[in-house]
């Protein structure tokens, strides 16, 4: 986790990690009960690892609109 932390800017952590990192917590908090914490952990992990995947693919293709916007002829 410090290895992954250290990697990223501070920028990138706030704007990439910090919105699925949340969103994560509010759904474990909300929907995973199943009264062991490893399994509840481990379903954290995952929705964090999910979300995170899915955002990253939006913000790629966000980014390839704007540049795509960009280099249009005029």
């Amino acid at each position: 986790m410090h290895t992954f932390i250290k990697s990223m800017t501070l920028r990138e952590f706030f704007v990439e990690q910090v919105p699925a990192l949340t969103l994560s917590i509010l759904i474990a908090e909300l929907f995973y009960k199943f009264h062991s914490f490893t399994l509840e952990c481990l379903a954290f992990l995952a929705t964090w690892y999910v979300l995170d995947l899915f955002m990253s693919v939006i913000f790629k293709l966000f980014a390839r609109t704007q540049t795509g916007v960009d280099q249009a002829p005029k």
